[in-house]
């Protein structure tokens, strides 16, 4: 039987992740966690220290290691850089010396995010593209990715990167979806930044999670990198209008056309390496977020 670690099983991805390695009969499931409490617009860290990272890796011999912890806040990351490199940069760097100290057979994989590519040249995006990160966010993720790099090129270490694009689902607490559901249930309107043309490459958690096992039992671990996502481009305007279709009342949506700091106007990725890996998302906008409406409605 095989063991695996998650780090970050309390978050959003994280959490899933380990529901979906419990039920698998051929692995034993573990998780650790780096802290992150957002109250009002304070934020509150238990980052985790170089030791705590050895000790983890001291008692138990891992196959492999998800590392899905870490700061998604691209507005964060200009509030507090140092903070969001803590959480996002130094926190890989102590995973993956760990890793060499203690458990060199063990498969990282760490949670990049599309955040590295900032406005592509051209859709969709592959994962040769330029990266020309627009956020300290993207930044460190980007550095992030180079220390897996380093690590396999110094040290041996196996590794892979996922570039994240926009996931959403069940137990997520922020971002899009969340936001547009406040503003409704405030207001009883939508109202939006941008002119909600731009567009996103959204992916349904349980599908990010199908593409994260694959990636688990296909790569090579070396430093190699994916795009996650459904391979769809979808404008905002048009999620708008499939999240509003779910209230028993007409909602109105407008755009205000102000652009909002660190995001790029347009993603899409190239998702061929997933499919060659046999990954096929399962669910379009329309079925993902009636999910999440659902989800929703039951936290009332």
């Amino acid at each position: 039987m095989k063991k695996i670690l998650i780090i970050g099983g309390c978050g959003f991805i994280g959490s899933h992740l380990l529901d979906f390695y419990k039920r698998q009969e051929d692995f034993e499931a573990y998780s650790a966690d780096i802290i992150i409490d957002y109250a009002a617009d304070r934020y509150y860290f238990n980052i985790g220290s170089q030791k705590d990272f050895y000790s983890i890796f001291e008692d138990v011999a891992f196959d492999y290691c998800i590392n899905a912890s870490g700061a998604a806040n691209v507005r964060f990351s200009f509030l507090e850089p140092l903070k969001d490199y803590s959480l996002n940069t130094q926190n890989v760097f102590y995973i993956l010396d760990a890793i060499r100290t203690f458990q060199p057979g063990c498969k990282f994989l760490t949670l990049s995010s599309a955040a590295v590519y900032g406005n592509p040249v051209e859709l969709p995006i592959n994962v040769s593209a330029p990266t020309k990160p627009m956020s300290p966010y993207g930044w460190h993720k980007l550095q992030s990715e180079m220390l897996c790099e380093e690590f396999n090129q110094n040290f041996k270490v196996k590794s892979a990167i996922a570039r994240i694009f926009s996931a959403y689902g069940a137990g997520l607490k922020k971002q899009l979806f969340w936001d547009m559901h406040k503003k409704i249930s405030e207001t009883g309107r939508l109202d939006l930044y941008g002119t909600g043309q731009e567009s996103r490459d959204f992916i349904y958690i349980s599908d990010l999670v199908d593409a994260l096992h694959a990636i688990t039992k296909s790569s090579e671990f070396k430093a190699d990198i994916y795009n996650v996502a459904s391979g769809v481009e979808v404008s905002i305007a048009k999620t708008a209008e499939i999240f509003t279709s779910f209230y028993d009342k007409e909602i109105e949506i407008n755009f205000s056309g102000e652009e909002k700091i660190g995001d790029p106007k347009n993603w899409l990725a190239d998702i061929s390496d997933l499919k060659s890996f046999g990954f096929q998302a399962k669910f379009d906008m329309q079925k993902g977020l009636e999910q999440y409406y659902q989800w929703l409605n039951k936290r009332k």
